[in-house]
């Protein structure tokens, strides 16, 4: 005869699984959860999927465009500084901020997070942290999974991905093959490094528990608090943009910098020759270069360099487009121009 017990298991949490942690967390991260919801979500947390009913009104052809990222080494930063309440904003930023590159509205996200050992208020502050970046894209938290992996991650590590979904309509999708010769790149501000290049960070800065936490005058905070700065969502900003202009292109500064990105976002057999002397580089870009002695191009191939962003418009609606992103609180300026039969990206 089989007894039934509950859902307790003393043999799993002597296994390293507390299942009854699990339930506190869901219960812990409800009121997070909560307040992403927007008009279209159907279904509420803890089912075996998030419902969501997209408004297709005035579309002729809704297309759904999906992303999937995850955070990376910047963790590392996070488990130094015990500090969990952003790494969530990055994980939205870095799924959200391709969508809108097409031009499509992200519509909702999901999150996977896998910890060493479940405790439930440190995943409530990551989820937090994960609706957080949903509120400011605008989009909604509909479901996740938290799975406690003891012996696979150390008891105060985690992992954590996501993926959304947007929506657009397929005749309003950008598309890189309506660049033309002579088109300016605008560059809309990043908040740092975002979540690209932490490998070569934490090399270079040989961070560790104890220097993580050393002040930095430049910077008004201390290296670790500089690198934690979570990553900017555009999201809103690139939506009021598209009504204001004609954008061709946007592309999406993550890894592998400027010469693997910008690219992405032209047409065969152009290129963009880039004025060095328009970007305005954070000090933290300074700082690592310093310490690493790291050659520029290098530099260039792997950080934003405090350049988040880069819009590609008609030159005649340049002064347009900047005005737009001001307006939505966004750092802009024209930093290049847009050069048939250039290779690449050439930074002068």
């Amino acid at each position: 005869m089989i007894l039934h017990t509950g859902s307790k298991s003393k043999s799993y949490k002597a296994a390293g699984v507390d299942v009854t942690a699990g339930y506190r967390a869901v219960e812990l991260m409800k009121s997070h959860v909560q307040r992403t919801k927007i008009p279209g979500v159907l279904s509420e947390i803890g089912g075996f999927g998030g419902l969501f009913k997209p408004d297709l009104t005035g579309m002729k052809e809704p297309v759904f465009v999906s992303g999937t990222d995850g955070v990376g080494t910047k963790l590392k930063l996070a488990f130094l500084m015990d500090k969990h309440d952003t790494i969530g904003i990055d994980c939205v930023a870095m799924c959200v901020n391709d969508i809108i590159c097409t031009g499509a509205m992200p519509l909702f996200f999901l999150d996977y997070l896998a910890v060493g050992r479940n405790i439930p208020k440190r995943v409530a502050e990551i989820v937090g942290g994960v609706a957080d970046g949903c509120e400011m894209a605008g989009c909604a938290l509909i479901g996740g999974e938290t799975a406690e992996m003891p012996g696979f991650y150390a008891e105060n590590e985690y992992d954590i991905a996501g993926f959304s979904v947007g929506i657009a309509d397929r005749e309003k999708l950008l598309d890189p093959k309506n660049v033309k010769d002579g088109y300016a790149l605008i560059g809309i501000a990043s908040s740092g490094l975002h979540s690209n290049g932490y490998s070569l960070a934490r090399k270079v800065l040989d961070i560790d528990g104890k220097n993580v936490r050393i002040y930095a005058r430049e910077l008004g905070a201390s290296i670790g608090e500089a690198l934690l700065t979570p990553t900017k969502i555009y999201v809103k900003a690139i939506l009021a943009l598209l009504k204001a202009v004609r954008a061709a292109s946007i592309s999406n500064i993550t890894g592998g910098g400027f010469y693997e990105n910008i690219p992405r976002a032209l047409p065969e057999g152009f290129g963009v020759k880039i004025e060095r002397a328009r970007l305005e580089i954070p000090p933290i870009f300074e700082i690592i270069q310093k310490a690493g002695d790291i050659p520029w191009c290098d530099m260039f191939a792997t950080f934003n360099m405090g350049t988040g962003m880069c819009v590609v418009v008609p030159p005649e609606e340049a002064a347009t487009a900047i005005k737009s992103l001001h307006a939505s609180g966004e750092k802009a300026a024209v930093i290049g121009e847009v050069k048939r039969g250039v290779e690449g990206v050439l930074v002068l």
